[in-house]
């Protein structure tokens, strides 16, 4: 399923010795992402009493990369061991997440990193994802390692990501839960969900950990080998084991051109055949065609029917759908057999979402089935500009084709906020943020 025709900046998570959130965090700050940037982000979360961030170079097999370390204040030896005694529900995290006003892609990619990992313990131990306790991954560090990366890899701009298959590793680890296999349950849970290619590379160690699963699991779109890509920067993230092999995450950034495929899509647009051959005409319209397929892009449609469910329920799937990755949530009164009033609920969003986002629908819901299909949409670039109106920052959504701007949006909460501390009417401000960016361009 083509989902993308122009230029976009990738990355690729390549894992020889495996994947933790501290390498993922390590490669980050070697690719210059500032600590003190992440730490300002991260201190939001209400943690900044609890740890330290800092890095160092390691010499790995006489390879040198960043060793990210959170340093858990006034709790000795707990830099990145397993043994914490602290935990927190998913739904904990979660209220973390999201009273931390993070960048938007940030707390979307953070929120999904911790759902996926709920999914996958509970999974393992036959509970619903928001009962199950992090342990290890509850910690400080390792809240630390997902939130940082997703800030990191949003810091980047990083659009669309890719990954190396993983190797299984081998032998038992201690964990909460006693001594377990490697890899552990939720590991292996992560991997069957994302359909990861795995290899063995005789170390018997763990060598993927469930944060690290976790995160390249929910950010990467393909495992396997490397996209076409003009590689910009390799950043070396340092694993704290010494292995046979350098034990170091290397990712790769840079652009990639043409199109990209979504391996996690499990159905496919209707395709029409092509001719191998092309006429002359062809040709002559192929650079129309191209900035046509600029301003297209494909996105999944669910949509069910529903009538024996309260509005309350209805209000809170909604709410959760968009928490979780979709691009719109609306629903529409409607009549069924009998006559009987019914909702009918639709949603839309990425194709790589839909299965995530159906799965919402089953568990929240009373529906028995729902309708998928993808539709090509007709897209604005949109991009964003932050001006200041009385020393508060409002951020503008521009949306625009070929240099023509078509609309202007300012955020509401920038506005609202003004406007609760001026107590001037929602609307001028609305209106002043917007007259401020024309005069400003």
């Amino acid at each position: 399923m083509i989902a993308f025709t122009k230029t976009m900046k990738v990355a690729y998570f390549d894992c020889p010795t495996g994947v933790s959130g501290d390498m993922c965090l390590g490669a980050l700050i070697d690719a210059g992402v500032p600590i003190e940037y992440l730490t300002q982000h991260l201190d939001r979360l209400g943690i900044n009493q609890e740890y330290e961030l800092s890095s160092k170079q390691m010499i790995h097999n006489g390879q040198q990369a960043t060793k990210a370390i959170v340093t858990l204040v006034n709790q000795p030896d707990h830099t990145h061991s397993h043994d914490h005694t602290h935990s927190r529900t998913l739904p904990e995290i979660e209220k973390m997440i999201l009273g931390a006003t993070l960048p938007d892609r940030a707390e979307k990619w953070s929120l999904e990193v911790f759902r996926n990992l709920a999914i996958a313990e509970g999974a393992v131990h036959g509970i619903p994802a928001e009962q199950v306790f992090f342990h290890e991954v509850g910690a400080v560090d390792a809240i630390v390692d997902i939130v940082g990366t997703c800030l990191g890899m949003d810091w980047l701009k990083i659009e669309h990501f890719y990954c190396s298959a993983l190797p299984t590793g081998g032998g038992t680890i201690w964990a909460a839960h006693g001594r377990l296999p490697v890899p552990v349950p939720a590991v292996l849970k992560l991997f069957e969900k994302a359909n990861v290619p795995v290899f063995y590379n005789r170390i018997d160690r763990e060598l993927v950990t469930p944060t690290g699963a976790a995160i390249v699991t929910t950010l990467a779109h393909h495992f396997g080998h490397p996209p076409e890509m003009i590689i910009q920067k390799i950043a070396l993230g340092a694993g704290t084991q010494e292995l046979t092999i350098p034990n170091i995450l290397r990712l790769w950034i840079g652009e990639s051109y043409g199109t990209h495929t979504h391996a996690k899509s499990a159905i496919q647009p209707h395709s029409h055949a092509h001719s191998h051959s092309h006429s002359h005409s062809d040709h002559s319209h192929e650079e129309e065609h191209h900035h046509e397929a600029e301003h297209l892009e494909t996105v999944a449609h669910l949509e069910t029917q529903i009538d024996d469910l309260s509005p309350q329920t209805i209000a809170y799937t909604t709410e959760k759908l968009l928490n979780h990755g979709a691009l719109d949530v609306f629903t529409t009164a409607i009549g069924m057999k009998k006559s009987r009033p019914a909702t009918l609920i639709s949603v839309i969003c990425k194709p790589e979402e839909l299965d995530r986002l159906e799965q919402i629908l089953f568990e929240e819901t009373t529906t028995i089935g729902i309708r998928r299909s993808l539709q090509e949409r007709s897209v604005l670039t949109r991009r964003f500009e932050t001006i200041q109106i009385q020393g508060h920052p409002v951020k503008l959504k521009v949306a625009e084709r070929n240099g023509k701007v078509y609309n202007i949006q300012p955020e509401y909460e920038d506005c609202a906020t003004i406007a609760r501390h001026t107590d001037r009417p929602l609307k001028e401000i609305q209106r002043q943020a917007i007259r401020q960016y024309l005069l400003v361009k």
